[in-house]
Formats: structure tokens, C-alpha cells, sequence
């Protein structure tokens, strides 16, 4: 018998040691065994064994996070992946039976490149740590958001940014910027975006929605990770955020509410249209 949903999660950490992996797969099973759908899952390891998905053959797809320049650099996968996007954006656009797609941190800024729509370019300094994130208009009416405060907050973890959107491109293509990274008041620099529905079936976030407290604080074992922390927060502030890590209104409700709100509302959509279909 056919599974009523099938998941592709599409590793981007190129052989790299991560936590947002584990939590991708985490959430993904939990989902799988408290589902009422019959759940496949697979995996596909994009950037260091070249492998990607036939979208014909999964309903949903999570693309990772990962190291790294998002723009070009000559590699075989990056052409795939491009195609990839491509594909997916095509069929939704001429099938009744959509394919849904969550992008996360490195997967969502070649995506901004990919559908041409901001700048993308490195940070000043490398940004790690838990952040307040904020809607933005169309984000407190985005039903991924519908549970969390404004701000909330998320894993921060990059050493790129997408600034500069191109707003006639965004509108063109039916694209909504749902939130932006937290308000500096003293830094005149432009606000991030941290989070982009590019269509009904595809959202993209530059934060980390998988994160958990223990992958949060194994990621504190880099010193990069935690030089960057310290140097944006102070070590006051730095201190409070471990201790703080468990919160219940933080990056445990961040990471209980969105993936497995894309998950139910996909395996939603994806079972009405077969049995209705």
C-alpha cells in the first residue's frame, strides 16, 4: 500500500558535525508516530554525496541548515538543487496535489538567491544565540506564527544575511516577508529578514525553528559559537541565556510550534486532495 505521506528531509551540512539534523529527524519522527497518516521518511545527503530528491516521489520536503557561502561555488549539487527549487515552485503552480517545502537557515538563503529576492550577503560579525524574532504584519497572520508571542525567540546561527528586499519582485511572485530580526536601536544597519512564506506550500526561515536546548548548548562547545554569543550579548547576558535555555516560552515553544504545524497542515492539504482528488 502506498504511505498516505511521504517526507524527504535533505541534509545540507556537507559531512559537517550539527544538531539541527538530529532535530530535523527528531521532529519528523514524532510526527511519523503520532501521525494519523501513514509516514515515510527519508534522507538525502545533498552537498556531500551529491544526493537529491525525485519530487514526484515525496508529498513534503525540510531542507537543513548548513556551512558555508550560499552563493555559488562550483559544486554539482548547486545546479541541482537550484532545479530542485524550480521544480517544486512549476508543479505547485499547475497541480491540484502540491508539494510543500520548509527551508531552514542555509537552504532558505539559497532560496532568497535562487527567486532573486533581497541581497545576500555576509554579517559585519558572525550572529549565534537566542534572539527575539518579529513578525512582521503578514507574519501575525500566518498560521506557522498563530501560537507565538511577538517577539518570539529562536536559535540565531549564521555568518550571512538576507537585507535589501526587492519588493516589486516579492509582490510579483506572490512572496510575503513574515518576520525580521530583532531592532537595534544603536546599530544603523538594515533589519534581516528571518523569515519569508514564498507561497502557500513553501516557507523559508533564517533562524533555527528545530533547535532544542541541548543541541543549543552542544553548539557552545565551538568557540566560535560562543566568542560570537559573548561578543553580542555581554557575559552577563550570555550567562542568563544558558540558564534560561529550558524556558517554556522560548526555543522549546518555538520548536514545538512550527515544523509540526507545517507537518499537520501538509499531511492536511496532501490527504484531503487524495481522497478527494
Amino acid at each position: 500500500m502506498k504511505n498516505d505521506v511521504r517526507i524527504a528531509l535533505l541534509d545540507m551540512n556537507n559531512n559537517h558535525p550539527n544538531q539541527g539534523m538530529r532535530n530535523i529527524k527528531e521532529l519528523s519522527k514524532a510526527f511519523q508516530e503520532h501521525s494519523e497518516y501513514e509516514v515515510s521518511v527519508e534522507i538525502f545527503d545533498v552537498r556531500y554525496k551529491n544526493e537529491m530528491p525525485n519530487i514526484e516521489d515525496f508529498d513534503i520536503f525540510i531542507s537543513s541548515g548548513g556551512p558555508g557561502n550560499p552563493h555559488r561555488e562550483g559544486y554539482e549539487w548547486e545546479q541541482k538543487f537550484a532545479d530542485f527549487l524550480t521544480q517544486i515552485w512549476e508543479h505547485n503552480k499547475t497541480n491540484e496535489q502540491k508539494k510543500y517545502l520548509f527551508l531552514v537557515c542555509h537552504s532558505f538563503q539559497l532560496a532568497v538567491i535562487h527567486f532573486g529576492i533581497a541581497n545576500v550577503c555576509k554579517r559585519k560579525s558572525y550572529s549565534f544565540g537566542v534572539m527575539p524574532i518579529h513578525k512582521t504584519e503578514d507574519g501575525e497572520k500566518d498560521f506557522l506564527f498563530k501560537n507565538l508571542p511577538e517577539p518570539f525567540y529562536a536559535v540565531d546561527s549564521r555568518a550571512y544575511q538576507c537585507i535589501e528586499p526587492n519588493d516589486d519582485k516579492i509582490n510579483a511572485l506572490g512572496m510575503k516577508i513574515v518576520a525580521l530580526e530583532k531592532i537595534r536601536p544603536t546599530v544603523h544597519l538594515e533589519r534581516a529578514m528571518m523569515a519569508v512564506r514564498f507561497s502557500d506550500e513553501i516557507f523559508g526561515t533564517q533562524f533555527h525553528p528545530e533547535a532544542d536546548p541541548l543541541g543549543f548548548i552542544k553548539n557552545l562547545e565551538d568557540e566560535k559559537n560562543k566568542e560570537a554569543m559573548i561578543e553580542t550579548f555581554g557575559m552577563e547576558k550570555y550567562l542568563e541565556t544558558i540558564d534560561r535555555m529550558d524556558d517554556d516560552d522560548k526555543i522549546v515553544l518555538t520548536r514545538a510550534q512550527i515544523i509540526p504545524r507545517f507537518l499537520q497542515l501538509a499531511s492536511e492539504q496532501i490527504t484531503k486532495n487524495l481522497v478527494f482528488g
